[in-house]
């Protein structure tokens, strides 16, 4: 967020002296040795504060730079004045600061620990008290996000506090000249935008506020305008009476804008079709009355939008479009100073061609009616055009100065803008009507006297003179001042009034020795003269030509342009004269609360109700059927005019307004066809923040692609050209392109809404050789990598053909090559990762520009015009959110598969297999999950087809020490594997096992067991079935004996979609699933349909066959449909499974493949995709007119139970006297009462507190790297392993002792204290050097604290990658590791063209320096249905316990990358 203030210019100063002749100007020059910067006046003083960039020595002036004086012992990087205190500014040094209440006289010194933040202001002023100040110092980058401290005073330093440890900025609510300036209430308020309550991911920044320092607990986290709390929350920021908060949608750059005027009540601020995104827009110089904000449109060109809010910041209208901005943000905009309504903008004229052109061509618009209406400007009969803020050359104020009516600028006459060196001065006494050319080329100029002297010095080269007027700088009327020296020209300024006859010109000049030096030049205009000017010399001046604005005309009394005087008057502003005007029913009216504007403005404009209207009290009772209510329009608050219009009158209100409309109490369903056999791919563009928007977009096999708004309730083509592939952007859900079999490739950056589909070419064909065609990047959606054939035209066995990698960073706008011959290329930073460098790529490149030759890892921080080969004979390379993984082909065989890791992308480590895991090549490896601060990875063991099974090892917190988790855990051919972490709930997952291990490796088929860990992986259980089944009947074994009789569920290597998982991320607690009773798993065939609502620990039979289910409104409602037969019903549920009614969702038979919703489960809407009548069909099934969901449910985040929720804590199954304990706390999640009649709506943040932290138990350990669990539970050694030296954690700093390994070490999400600290049950020693200080310590037997560092190895897995067919439509096949076809043609996932899931396995050593998890690769927020690589679920974007497995043949290297939290 850009709050656009003035903009001050370094300034040149430098000691000499010149005196000007008598009658005229007095002329002080001042040399300096060392360049000076930050001058600036105190206002309502002739004191000046400046400093040496290169040494920090301050200098003050007490006559407008006259005399200068350097202060003693003070040195700074910046000074910061206070806005609100004409005495009070801050000089900030490294650590050492220095405060004034004097204005610099006199200085006292503070101190803080660490030098002051670099993002943003280091300081935040209160309006009210120039003593209560916020201080905030540099912040912690290291673990990302940043977060720093801030530090406040009450007393200007004489004592600081804490305010906070983990802020991304704070700021006072009185921070602003206009915010509760009426109001006494919260005269302490401080907000900040902190890490969440218990996450530091930017998506979980909370909004906090405190009237007491956040001490005490006082902590506040306001609820918006949809009654609940918001996250993600990006930037604040206070202008006029108003505060304004940005948050951030999840993997999106949109942002949703809340405005408040007293920090109680907050409104969502709405743009229309407009849409805010991050770094895309600015907040301008604003209105007591309005908020004016500029919204980019067109990044590429820096092009954006003119917005101006209605009086409470509810609602914004276009006031013009196409306005001129830098890519800084800074926008060509200034509002006249001191008269309302006048505005001066840039517009780009040719805005659409602008990127091609490589120029925009600019033009100058004025309103004179607050935007309403724009024109010309005008010299004589030319159109006149002014460079403006994006353009700057002077500081300060670009046009105007508190002077009434009068405006200079530089510019030209003619069709456009031309360069600033081919400008003239031009002038306007009449705040911008007409136009006068002042003085030949470009001047630097300022205001003096409340305009009756202005004067200017030329701004192209040197100068020996300035030149002023005292006849509102009309033609004719300039003078010369001879300086009496060559000079240029930096920075002309006076007093920020502009009252003063006193100026200061500071620059650059040569002495004697034609030595360069630093000159400040002191003008004052008082040696002319001049008369002081009498009552006779004034006028009334009425701005904007008597035009009403907010109900009054406005007049100032200024001198007349031909009175030979001055005023004299320092530091006196002029004060306007108000004349109240007749109430005007367009002008003087916005639309009252609850009601929006239709976006058109002046007659046309139009007021509609935004909700459900309340009647007043007493009306509409009985059978009333109209009540007197608004007109819908009310006068702007602050508005003079005077009388009333129609607007004020009440009008006849329908009565059925007053709540909303009474529920159909119908499930609605609408069905569209397409031509075709197959879906080849559809994806959810989900929006990140409220709205209705439910944007999927789709591809048949006819090539035809296919967009939908609403979920599939109406269906549009989205481009007229064939579609052979559709590429959601993996990191930004607004983004996504149309690749035809041509370069043209169709793209949107607003989810294809609002006429947002658009197109560029490409730099070469899509490659035919199944790689990848896409890359993005993480942080600046706009940068693409594509990778492209070239001499491809007679396909990719020509020895010509190859792959061309080319980078564009505007959207495919522009391209530019990057290498050639390459296999794969991505962009190697992610958020919270250690690469320092945004621009660094990585490119897998075949030696000898060959394709299919051994291939290298390049890397390049510049786009590869410089590159460093970091490995040879590269197997594939993976970026995880942490770190870098890449896997080559190395040992005596040159088969063996080596490793290695990076956390910053340039420094790598070697990475060893762990013992006993040591297997050859062959074998294939998955990265299972990685969520919960540990890694698990799947080794396989034995790896013959269908008889796939290995072993689940578990890594510490840091990713270093693995140990057993589980054996014999199933896997299928593809690599996928039977595990699967359930969302939402820390900790739960689930496994098959495959109990026949003997028999499986002599041949036997397979015999699986379903288990289920509840803490994380160190314990493994069966699935308790319950003692009835749907029916009532008893199952035919005792489900009391477990090992013999448990519930079993089919996995991921036996469902028809790999994509489904058991659970939502937002219904918390709820899974389900496929399966049955007994002793093993059986086939499909005999599997009925189970939920769980306590995370897995009673399970119940709900259907008998089998069901494809899908969660809507976060679990409010649980759809099954049969899936693979005709049927025309589903089934629902609203009270969580308890019950389930039968819906006919089609009159005639549907062959259903899956249904699916929005990613985040929190709609109501669900899509049946499926074939009816040999035509593809999808069907959408509403919900949402269910008398059930008539009204929103009820949350207050400050008493959670009060409302539609309760507080459900997730338990052990293997309950004791911590019963609620899991991970040793006890968590609360926030879960919709089962028996209420509402929806959910807007996503919640389920997890609500941690309760308390419990005792340590057994449940809170598992066994220590290189220890195995026996039956009973206990850990011991493996024998012939040799166990990690204790001892080695002395080398870590600061470590002084050490204890003996028990076996045991805490799980790494557990916050257990106390109780059985089995880690700690052995001797504890010192660390050599150290032992003194040790006996000190323990006397005759203490214990110390434990750290030890166990360093050993890590898994990882990589990056998924997109398949291209080839033309003919014959699918390539990807062979996994163990020599067999991943995926056959004949699946009905498996169409042209698609992305397959194949893959890699990576086994890695020891990393030093790593710190945090692993996370699931990119995929898990994508889905496609033909299986494209970061597909989730069938809701597709879900993530899900994701896997990368190893391919020994073919190396390519998978995997996902989880963003999901617990």
């Amino acid at each position: 967020m850009k709050y656009l203030k003035g903009i001050l210019l370094p300034a040149l100063l430098a000691l000499a002296s010149f005196a000007a002749a008598k009658d005229e100007p007095l002329v002080e020059k001042n040399a300096f040795q060392r360049e000076l910067v930050n001058l600036f006046y105190f206002d309502d003083s002739e004191v000046i504060l400046s400093f040496e960039f290169e040494t920090g020595v301050v200098w003050r002036s007490e006559d407008s730079g006259k005399n200068w004086g350097k202060l003693k012992n003070i040195e700074t990087i910046g000074i910061i004045k206070n806005p609100f205190d004409k005495n009070t500014a801050i000089a900030l040094g490294p650590q050492r600061h220095y405060i004034t209440f004097n204005q610099g006289k006199d200085w006292d010194e503070f101190d803080t620990k660490l030098p002051p933040t670099l993002f943003g202001l280091p300081v935040s002023w209160h309006r009210d008290d120039p003593k209560k100040i916020l201080f905030s110092t540099f912040e912690n980058c290291r673990d990302l996000p940043c977060l720093g401290t801030t530090l406040y005073t009450e007393d200007g330093f004489k004592s600081m506090k804490v305010l906070r440890e983990d802020r991304k900025m704070c700021i006072w609510a009185r921070s602003s000249e206009l915010f509760l300036a009426d109001s006494e209430k919260h005269p302490n308020r401080v907000l900040c935008i902190a890490k969440g309550k218990y996450s530091d991911k930017t998506k979980h920044f909370r909004l906090l506020m405190s009237d007491n320092f956040f001490n005490d607990g006082d902590e506040i986290e306001p609820t918006m305008s949809s009654g609940r709390t918001v996250a993600g929350m990006a930037n604040m920021a206070s202008v006029k009476g108003y505060l304004v908060a940005a948050a951030k949608a999840d993997r999106s750059n949109e942002l949703a804008l809340y405005v408040t005027k007293d920090t109680e009540t907050w409104h969502r601020a709405e743009f229309g079709d407009g849409k805010i995104e991050e770094d895309a827009y600015t907040i301008l110089e604003s209105t007591n009355y309005s908020i004016q904000v500029d919204v980019m449109s067109q990044k590429a060109a820096a092009i954006g939008s003119l917005y101006t809010s209605n009086s409470n910041g509810t609602y914004f209208t276009k006031n013009i479009d196409d306005t001129n901005r830098s890519p800084e943000g800074y926008v060509d905009f200034e509002k006249v100073a001191n008269i309302q309504g006048i505005v001066l903008v840039n517009v780009v004229d040719n805005a659409k061609s602008a990127v091609q052109q490589k120029q925009k061509k600019l033009k100058s618009k004025i309103s004179f009616d607050d935007g309403r209406e724009w024109e010309s400007l005008k010299a004589g009969k030319d159109e006149l055009h002014l460079h403006s803020v994006t353009d700057l050359s002077n500081s300060g104020r670009v046009f105007s100065s508190p002077a009434p009516g009068i405006i200079m600028g530089i510019g030209n006459t003619g069709e456009y803008l031309r360069p600033y060196t081919d400008g003239d001065l031009y002038v306007s006494d009449d705040a911008g009507m007409t136009w006068a050319k002042a003085l030949s080329e470009a001047h630097k100029y300022e205001f003096g006297d409340d305009g009756s002297v202005l004067v200017a010095v030329f701004d192209e080269g040197e100068t020996d003179q300035v030149m002023y007027s005292l006849a509102h700088g009309q033609p004719d009327s300039w003078k010369p001042l001879k300086l009496g020296f060559k000079m240029r020209a930096h920075e002309l300024t006076t007093v920020p009034d502009s009252t003063s006859l006193k100026f200061v010109l500071y620059g650059t000049s040569r002495n004697e020795n034609g030595r360069l030096e630093y000159v400040v030049v002191h003008l004052d205009f008082a040696g002319l003269n001049k008369r002081t000017c009498e009552d006779k010399d004034f006028e009334m001046w009425e701005a904007r030509n008597g035009e009403c604005i907010m109900g009054h005309k406005q007049s100032f009394r200024r001198r007349k342009r031909d009175a030979d005087c001055v005023i004299g008057q320092e530091f006196k502003d002029p004060v306007p004269t108000f004349e109240p005007c007749d109430c005007d029913e367009f002008r003087d009216y916005e639309c009252d609360f609850n009601f929006k504007p239709n976006g058109k403005k002046g007659k046309e404009k139009e007021c509609s109700p935004s909700g459900a209207l309340t009647p007043p009290e007493g009306a509409c009772k009985g059978d009333e059927k109209t009540y007197k209510g608004t007109s819908g329009w009310r006068k702007i608050p602050g508005n003079n005019c005077k009388g009333t219009t129609a607007k004020d009158k009440e009008m006849e209100r329908d009565c059925g307004d007053t709540r909303k409309k009474p529920q159909s109490d119908e499930i609605t369903t609408e069905m569209t066809k397409f031509k075709g056999k197959l879906f080849r791919e559809y994806y959810y563009l989900e929006r990140g923040e409220d709205g209705d928007d439910e944007t999927v977009v789709m591809l048949t096999d006819q090539h035809e692609a296919y967009i939908t708004h609403d979920q599939g309730k109406k269906w549009n083509k989205a481009v007229k050209d064939n579609v052979v592939a559709i590429y959601p952007h993996q990191f930004s859900n607004d983004h996504v392109f149309f690749l035809t079999g041509t370069k043209k490739v169709y793209y949107s950056t607003d989810r294809g809404r609002h006429d947002s589909i658009h197109s560029f070419e490409a730099p070469n064909m899509p490659n035919t050789q199944m790689l990848q065609i896409m890359q993005f990047h993480p942080k600046f959606h706009d940068w693409i990598i594509w990778i492209g054939g070239e001499h491809c035209e007679k396909g990719p066995a020509d020895p010509e053909c190859h792959t061309l990698a080319s980078v564009s960073q505007k959207n495919g706008i522009e391209w530019e090559m990057l290498l050639p011959y390459v296999k794969k290329c991505a962009f190697v930073w992610r958020e919270g990762s250690r690469v320092e460098k945004k621009e660094l790529a990585f490119c897998e490149q075949y030696t000898n520009e060959e394709m299919g030759a051994p291939v290298e890892l390049i890397s390049s921080t510049d786009f590869f015009k410089t590159k460093e080969v970091k490995f040879k004979s590269v197997v594939e390379f993976a970026i995880m959110s942490e770190f870098i993984i890449v896997a080559t082909k190395g040992g005596e065989d040159g088969k063996t598969l080596k490793v290695d890791a990076s956390l910053d992308g340039t420094t790598f480590a070697d990475a060893k297999f762990p013992p006993k895991f040591n297997v050859a090549h062959q074998t294939a490896y998955t990265v299972l999950d990685s969520s919960t601060h540990s890694i698990f990875l799947h080794v396989t063991v034995n790896p013959n087809r269908d008889q796939e099974y290995g072993s689940i090892i578990k890594s510490n917190s840091n990713g270093t020490s693995y140990v057993l988790s589980l054996n014999a855990v199933n896997r299928n051919t593809d690599g996928y594997v039977d595990f699967e972490k359930m969302q939402g709930i820390e900790g739960v997952a689930l496994a098959n096992v495959v109990a026949n291990v003997k028999d499986v490796d002599g041949g036997a088929k397979k015999q699986k067991k379903t288990l289920i860990t509840h803490n994380d992986g160190a314990d493994w259980i069966p699935l308790q079935a319950p003692d009835k089944d749907l029916d009532g009947k008893k199952w035919k074994c005792d489900v009391g004996n477990k090992e013999k009789c448990s519930l079993h569920l089919h996995g991921y290597t036996e469902r028809a979609d790999p994509r489904e998982t058991f659970s939502s991320p937002t219904a918390v607690g709820i899974m389900m699933g496929v399966g049955n009773v007994g002793e093993n798993l059986g086939t499909m065939d005999e599997a009925s349909t189970w939920i769980t609502t306590d995370a897995g620990i009673t399970w119940k039979e709900v259907m008998k066959g089998t069901f494809a289910w899908e969660f809507g409104d976060q679990g409010s409602v649980i759809v099954l449909v049969q899936r693979g037969k005709d049927t025309r019903s589903l089934f629902y549920s609203l009270d969580s499974g308890k019950e389930w009614k039968e819906f006919e969702f089609a009159t005639e038979r549907v062959r259903v493949d899956t249904i699916t919703t929005v990613p985040s489960d929190t709609s109501l809407n669900f899509l049946i995709w499926g074939t009816a009548d040999e035509k593809l069909i999808t069907i959408n099934v509403d919900f949402s007119g269910l008398k059930e969901f008539g009204k929103q449910c009820e949350l207050d985040d400050h008493n959670p139970t009060a409302g539609d929720y309760e507080l459900w804590s997730p338990q052990h199954p293997i309950l004791d006297e911590e019963e609620q304990c899991l991970f040793g706390h006890v968590a609360e999640y926030h879960r919709k009462r089962s028996d209420r009649q509402c929806y959910n709506g807007k996503r919640i943040d389920h997890l609500h507190n941690i309760a308390r932290n419990c005792t340590c138990t057994r449940r809170d350990f598992e066994c220590d790297y290189n220890y195995e669990r026996l039956p009973g539970g206990e850990c011991k050694p493996i024998q012939g392993l040799d166990l990690p030296d204790p001892a080695a954690v002395c080398s870590k700093k600061g470590v002084k002792e050490y204890w003996d390994i028990t076996g045991y070490r805490k799980i790494p999400i557990s916050t257990c204290q106390g109780g059985k600290e089995m880690e700690h049950t052995s001797a504890v020693h010192a660390c050599p050097g150290w032992e003194d200080w040790f006996k000190r310590k323990h006397g005759l037997g203490g214990f110390g604290i434990f750290l030890i560092v166990i360093v050993s190895f890590l898994a990882a897995g990589g990056i998924g990658y997109y398949i291209w067919r080839n033309w003919d439509g014959k699918f390539g096949r990807i062979r996994l590791g163990d020599n067999y076809t991943s995926l056959d043609s004949d699946s009905p996932l498996i169409s042209w063209p698609v992305a397959a899931i194949s893959g890699l396995v990576a086994v890695v050593a020891a990393v030093p320096l790593l710190i945090g998890s692993l996370w699931k690769m990119i995929a898990g927020r994508f889905g496609g249905y033909g299986g494209r690589t970061y597909t989730s679920r069938s809701s597709f974007a879900r993530g899900r316990g994701d896997y990368a497995v190893v391919d020994p043949d073919e190396g390519e290297l998978l995997g996902e990358d989880s963003d999901e939290d617990v």
